[in-house]
């Protein structure tokens, strides 16, 4: 790998962790609120994995953009990288708002929008590059549970 690419892969690793680190940072008592502060569904994870499942989810999400990024010759390799840190933004912004503000009404909806941007990034990224969209398909995935679980507090709090 020359300097280039593995500069490009260093920033599109560390873009989405970032991404994640700031919404944690601006949304402090996440896992307690999460352990004991809200009735929770079926299913839901203990709160020790959370930080786990993020990290390697970011990890995947960025290694995706980078493949992506490496396609020069797509052309739908701007759309799909718009698409990717339109959603990267919408991702800020929904701890936020469930465990900043514990809109869990609000938190649901914004989880559908950014579902449904993840999903036009999912559907670029495979256009551009197959791997990509493996890549970044656990992470789509994640969502939908997430959606689940968010409906969950929503209904039981």
């Amino acid at each position: 790998m020359d300097r280039k690419n593995a500069k490009a892969l260093i920033v599109a690793l560390l873009a989405p962790l970032g991404v994640g680190a700031a919404a944690a940072l601006l949304s402090p008592g996440m896992r307690d609120f999460y352990a004991s502060g809200i009735n929770r569904p079926p299913l839901s994870p203990p709160g020790w994995l959370f930080p786990v499942i993020w990290t390697l989810l970011y990890l995947a999400m960025g290694y995706a953009s980078y493949l992506v990024w490496k396609r020069g010759d797509c052309i739908f390799r701007p759309t799909a990288l718009l698409a990717y840190a339109v959603q990267l933004i919408l991702h800020f912004f929904w701890p936020l708002f469930f465990f900043g503000l514990r809109a869990f009404a609000l938190s649901f909806f914004w989880l559908l929008l950014l579902l449904t941007a993840a999903l036009a990034t999912l559907i670029y990224f495979f256009r551009c590059e197959r791997r990509a969209g493996w890549w970044f398909s656990p992470y789509v995935v994640w969502l939908v549970f997430a959606a689940y679980l968010n409906l969950g507090v929503w209904i039981l709090n």
